[in-house]
């Protein structure tokens, strides 16, 4: 128990610096809680920790392998991605100035998003993404210890994307506070288009790198 303790703390170690550093997914978590409102980034948020899941599971069974194997599956992978990218990136400049309804406790008082959608953008933001292919392949490889039992790998995993879900959710409540959507209301319009500017940035860095 103390070896798989060690492991899961060099994993959190590393993966503590990709939680925070800004991509596609907290923007995603921002443009949401700011136009959508709290429960919306909240959603949107546990959407992108179960998509983690799904690239911890296909890398602790072998798929991650396989795909950064293969050029061709990469390169599905890749452009699935630039093109969800540059299409959110697309939507959010063509965005006109918006009105924020009056907010009632943490209820948005208009027509909300579904939760299906909300869930359905945070999951496919991360999902079309080909770096944790990479990454996690990497860091579980070099960290993880060949014998450690599989359930103990994906235990390692839900602890991972719970924490990711946990920074998601901080950042959704710290952008729904009265201070900031005061603080929207006066600049949506131009919080758009620079969240639809780097949406469409990290699709064509994504489009630009090698899977080397």
């Amino acid at each position: 128990m103390h070896q798989y303790l060690i492991e899961l703390a060099s994993l959190m170690a590393i993966f503590a610096f990709a939680i925070v550093s800004p991509g596609a997914d907290l923007a995603m978590v921002m443009r949401q809680a700011m136009v959508h409102g709290r429960r919306e980034a909240i959603i949107t948020s546990f959407g992108i920790g179960t998509s983690l899941m799904f690239h911890v599971t296909y890398t602790i069974l072998g798929l991650g392998l396989i795909i950064s194997q293969s050029i061709y599956l990469f390169n599905i992978v890749k452009w699935l991605g630039v093109a969800y990218l540059i299409y959110i990136g697309i939507k959010a400049l063509r965005a006109g100035k918006m009105e924020l309804p009056e907010v009632s406790g943490n209820a948005v008082a208009h027509k909300r998003q579904s939760g299906l959608k909300s869930f359905t953008l945070g999951f496919a933001a991360n999902a079309l993404n080909p770096k944790p292919v990479f990454f996690f392949l990497s860091i579980f490889s070099t960290v993880v210890h060949a014998h450690t039992p599989v359930m103990i790998k994906f235990g390692y995993g839900i602890v991972m994307a719970s924490c990711l879900i946990a920074w998601f959710v901080g950042v959704s409540l710290f952008m729904t506070t009265p201070r900031m959507r005061a603080a929207f209301a006066r600049a949506s319009q131009w919080i758009d288009r620079t969240s639809g500017v780097v949406f469409i940035a990290l699709g064509i860095k994504l489009a630009t790198e090698k899977a080397a």
